[in-house]
């Protein structure tokens, strides 16, 4: 898989440096690269306890973006998944740690328990109060003596640090932190392994299958399940947290682990929100990237039973840019439309011959979503289908509240109905289309004069011409044959629809920006819908 990466020897150090030289002057390293790879903080004058944290890297923003004030003091970070060394960690400790001493917060895998834990040791040799908490709180296999360590050390980087900026002492920061440990959990699923830099991605994820409880290193999970949307696997992630969680309110952080998409990482918040579990889940962190692996297309959530007393450790300001902040879970607030925008729904009536023909040409248009989709992928981006078969599943469930038997109506309520529920150009203009076939109508204009009349004021807004390649290369021709009937009809939108396949200049809709290649031998997805929707209408 191509990256965004130079040399795979040489990517932690240069991604350290990127760091650093956009961190605002915050953050320095320490001298010894590349063996000894420290993120420290530049203000830090070992007056309070420090607390350094670190391991591999390839889960970034943790750990050297989490350094800086209220949170971690330095951070150590080693080879991509490989512990850092000894010297490395005993470094970091040297370089940060004075008189109020250092706590070491470490995830619970045996090369990073070994090397922080000897580490430790030897700062010890040099008089230095040094304490170590093992952070364990991953679910996903129970039958394990000692489990991994995952997204659920953010609580700890924060709570903790936000003490230690107060100036707690040692002894009260690692009880805290041993506290959390002790009560955080987090399970994680994922659709996808992650890709290691210079090294091919494992298939070890059949489509159409998730990973539950696979490990941040990309360690096979527990068990994989069938996919079936974001609500199936928040309810998968959420059943085993529910039996491992105390009834009382808890913070929840969702944690995108490297490759899932801002809009999906806000559909699994919604589900989680509204989710078994939503009674307890008062507080929540993110959804953000905050422990990730690399770029796996997946998500955690870690829940912990929140005190009042670290709820305001949690909620106070730092310094790390890349914490989300913690904030109170709330329903949506819903706010009335202004005057003049709320809809004036107009008398639904009955019409049974009128309710098939709609429930016809809806049911045509989501049977083919799939192959428009792929044809808009073509030359645009890859979403005629869902965005017309979504406008058509809407239309189906408002069919009882539209003026079925009052036609001149009907039309200005599927214009409303569209410019609601579909998204995209594409659904103003058919908005367009059928309220001023609406006005038409009301005027007297018979159906199909009132239709066309209805086309000419969208092309007139939306500027496409025929041979323009869009919709209108079908919808034009087939409405000119439309008295004759809707098989001539039907034959003119195929003929209209297959021309735009020769057509390598779009000059209108999102395919101008594409180049005569990619256009050519293509017919353009908006008029094979129409095509579609009079043959099958025909047939």
């Amino acid at each position: 898989m191509a990256q965004f990466i130079n040399e795979k020897d040489s990517i932690v150090t240069e991604a350290i440096d990127g760091a650093l030289q956009t961190s605002g002057d915050t953050l320095a390293r320490l001298d010894g690269y590349p063996h000894i790879r420290v993120v420290v903080r530049k203000d830090w004058d070992k007056k309070r306890v420090a607390l350094v944290s670190g391991g591999g890297s390839g889960h970034e923003p943790a750990h050297a973006g989490f350094v800086g004030e209220g949170m971690l003091t330095a951070a150590v970070c080693g080879d991509v998944f490989a512990s850092p060394s000894v010297d490395a960690v005993l470094a970091g400790i040297l370089a940060v740690t004075g008189p109020a001493g250092c706590l070491l917060i470490v995830k619970n895998y045996t090369g990073d328990r070994l090397n922080f834990g000897l580490a430790a040791e030897r700062a010890r040799a040099f008089g230095l109060k040094v304490n170590m908490v093992i952070v364990d709180d991953d679910i996903a296999l129970p039958d394990l003596p000692q489990q991994r360590g995952v997204a659920g050390t953010l609580f700890v980087h924060k709570i903790a640090g936000a003490m230690a900026e107060e100036g707690a002492a040692l002894s009260d920061v690692t009880a805290a932190a041993e506290r959390i440990v002790a009560e955080t959990k987090t399970l994680g699923m994922s659709l996808g392994t992650c890709t290691v830099p210079g090294s091919p991605r494992e298939d070890r994820i059949a489509a159409g299958k998730a990973e539950l409880g696979l490990g941040i290193h990309g360690e096979s999970g527990v068990v994989q399940v069938d996919h079936e949307g974001a609500k199936q696997a928040v309810a998968a992630i959420v059943e085993k947290l529910a039996s491992v969680m105390d009834d009382c309110p808890h913070v929840v952080l969702l944690n995108n682990l490297g490759g899932t998409s801002v809009l999906e990482m806000t559909v699994l918040a919604n589900d989680l929100a509204n989710s078994a579990i939503a009674k307890n889940l008062k507080y929540i962190v993110g959804p953000a990237a905050l422990m990730t692996s690399l770029d796996m297309q997946g998500f955690s959530v870690s829940v912990y039973p929140v005190l009042d007393r670290e709820l305001k450790y949690l909620q106070a300001p730092c310094g790390p840019t890349v914490w989300p902040g913690c904030t109170e879970i709330r329903p949506v607030a819903v706010i009335e439309l202004p005057d003049g925008l709320s809809p004036i729904k107009p008398m639904a009536s009955e019409h049974k011959g009128t309710a098939e023909f709609l429930t016809k040409c809806c049911n045509i248009l989501i049977e083919a979503e799939s192959d428009l989709n792929a044809l808009d992928a073509k030359s645009g981006d890859g979403d005629t289908g869902s965005t017309l078969s979504g406008a058509a599943r809407a239309l189906l469930t408002s069919l009882d509240k539209m003026p079925l038997a009052d036609h001149t109506q009907l039309y200005r309520a599927i214009g409303q109905e569209l410019s609601q529920t579909m998204g995209g150009s594409s659904g103003v203009l058919l908005a367009i289309f059928f309220t001023a076939t609406g006005d038409a109508a009301s005027s007297g204009r018979p159906m199909v004069a009132a239709l066309k009349e209805g086309l000419q004021r969208m092309q007139d807004i939306g500027g496409a011409r025929l041979g323009d390649r869009t919709m209108v290369d079908a919808l034009k021709p087939a409405l000119d044959e439309l008295e004759k009937g809707l098989q001539p009809a039907a034959e003119a939108a195929r003929k209209g629809a297959n021309h735009t396949a020769t057509i390598g200049i779009a000059k209108a809709g999102r395919a101008t920006y594409v180049n005569a290649e990619q256009l050519l031998g293509h017919t353009d997805p908006g008029a094979e819908a129409v095509a579609r929707l009079f043959e099958q209408l025909s047939d």
